[in-house]
């Protein structure tokens, strides 16, 4: 295939990849916005591919062979619930590619030095490598981490080593100490290996530091960082496609985590610093604070069937028990019967940006009564009852009536507001951000205990 048409398909794939984005910003259109992603990957992969040389393509479509094996291996066994896990893995492995593509192309530098006479080339070719490989390292053990707190491999509590903030600038400076002398040898493998060895405990340090409710906006972070990382790969490789995609994950992760820290009232650098759930939080904000009101399934039902409006709020809880089946039937039938019933979303509900909405679209509940926190939080004095499945840190009202708790300022669901208002839980445990609810201690809250779908199948048939 000729340069030209090359560049074409790379123009079309592009145009692609940003509908794809563009579609995936709605609930409505993100079954396309899939779809042109996919068909743009398919695209960009044809064209990659005819480009090369025979011997190339074979150990090609080996490698696509295998990738696409364990891709459809992966698709058929993780539960939506393992998602965010699963995301961050993936944002492990672009990052581990972009570390072997700048080791390569390092090598290739040396074998081929007569390429390089110029010295501004040189320099540049340098400077792309190095900074691919300390952004993919970072990404690297960063997701890695990440995996395993998302996981349980590892505890979800933040690390916190004396002067933890100056660790962190000190191997920023490093860094760029060494890249100075690496682009000023003209290449040197130990200043290189040197700063990777830096970035590696750099990523881990970074994520491991951030703990608690903090989680949803790491992993738009690492989303981030991934897409940055292909992006340099795509210089190293002089690879337009690769360099316009990463730039397009880059940006979005940068987007979408602005978004998430905005949802929590707090800045980039304050999550980066430490999060919710770090050791400010004191012995009494995780202490029951009140005496609370049990309710029973069959009691839960009758309040809701004589409800004329409800609200069910979605949190993690909902997604690790699997109750999103059971939810959207009670859904189906309260609607059969004539009650108003919609969902309120938490932009960070979950352990990932999106995740009560997937699980929602998962269980076919209509796109058209899922509705974000911005849209629904006015509604909430007008509703006769609120149905909290697993969510906490969310729907807490201590952001807004505590100034010294650690969630002081974050934008909640004001669920409180509700008539009645009841909640499904395990038990009076804390969430994730290591926070006690005050919620649970209202007079118009109930508490409901209990695997969230096994008791709101019992509401079900109740119902």
């Amino acid at each position: 295939m000729s340069n030209g048409l090359i560049t074409a398909a790379y123009i079309i794939a592009a145009i692609l990849f940003i509908l794809s984005l563009a579609g995936l910003s709605k609930q409505e259109t993100a079954r396309n916005g899939n779809k042109f992603g996919i068909i743009g990957m398919a695209i960009a992969l044809i064209a990659t591919i005819v480009s090369l040389n025979v011997q190339s393509i074979v150990y090609i479509l080996v490698a696509m062979l295998l990738g696409g094996l364990i891709g459809v291996r992966l698709a058929l066994k993780v539960e939506m619930t393992e998602m965010p896990e699963l995301v961050a893995i993936l944002h492990s492995f672009v990052g581990l590619a972009a570390v072997l593509v700048g080791y390569n192309s390092f090598i290739r530098i040396y074998t081929d030095a007569h390429s390089y006479a110029n010295g501004a080339i040189l320099n540049i070719e340098l400077t792309e490598i190095f900074l691919g490989v300390l952004i993919g390292a970072v990404t690297f053990t960063g997701s890695v981490v990440a995996f395993g707190k998302l996981h349980g491999l590892i505890n979800s509590k933040a690390i916190s080593l004396p002067g933890k903030n100056k660790l962190n600038l000190f191997a920023l400076l490093a860094s760029i100490v060494l890249m100075f002398l690496f682009i000023h040898a003209g290449g040197s493998l130990l200043y290189l290996a040197i700063m990777t060895a830096i970035a590696l405990v750099f990523g881990w340090h970074l994520v491991a530091s951030i703990g608690g409710a903090d989680m949803p906006v790491v992993i738009s972070m690492l989303n981030s960082y991934s897409g940055w990382a292909a992006a340099a790969a795509g210089f190293m490789l002089s690879n337009d496609l690769l360099i316009v995609t990463g730039a397009l994950v880059g940006s979005s992760g940068a987007i979408l985590s602005y978004i998430m820290c905005k949802a929590m009232n707090r800045s980039f650098i304050s999550v980066i610093a430490g999060g919710f759930g770090n050791a400010g939080v004191s012995v009494g904000d995780s202490e029951e604070k009140g005496e609370y009101r049990e309710m029973i399934p069959e009691e839960v039902a009758e309040i809701l069937k004589q409800s004329s409006s409800v609200i069910i709020t979605p949190g993690y809880g909902m997604a690790v028990a699997q109750a999103q089946y059971p939810v959207a039937e009670i859904t189906k039938k309260l609607r059969d019967m004539g009650i108003k019933v919609r969902f309120a979303i938490h932009p960070v509900a979950g352990r990932l940006p999106g995740h009560m909405n997937v699980l929602l679209a998962e269980a076919k509940v209509p796109y058209d009564i899922v509705l974000e926190m911005d849209e629904i939080n006015d509604d909430f004095p007008e509703t006769d009852t609120v149905l909290v499945i697993g969510a906490n840190d969310t729907v807490n009202p201590s952001a807004q009536e505590n100034p010294s708790s650690p969630i002081a300022g974050m934008p909640v669901l004001e669920v409180w507001k509700a008539h009645n208002v009841i909640v499904l839980k395990r038990s009076m445990r804390t969430g994730y951000a290591g926070v006690q609810n005050p919620l649970f201690f209202k007079d118009n809250t109930y508490m409901c205990f209990g695997d969230a779908k096994a008791t709101v199948q019992a509401i079900l048939n109740s119902i």
